[in-house]
């Protein structure tokens, strides 16, 4: 899908400098990855203590491998 945006250009010439990408949409790309992965992880930090886990549960033990 096309979209035109207004975007500052010193803005995407240092995003496009800066996390070396190859081109303007690869920067846009990958800024909008970012942008999600950061408030998708906002929203799980937002559950933390309101999840109760089973006291009996022991983690440890499930960290070894078989």
């Amino acid at each position: 899908m096309a979209t035109n945006l207004a975007i500052d250009d010193q803005l995407i010439n240092a995003a496009v400098k800066l996390g070396h990408h190859p081109s303007k949409k690869a920067a846009v790309s990958a800024a909008l990855k970012e942008y999600i992965q950061h408030h998708r992880q906002k929203q799980i930090l937002a559950l933390f203590g309101q999840i109760e886990y089973d006291p009996d549960y022991d983690y440890k033990k499930e960290r070894g491998r078989e």
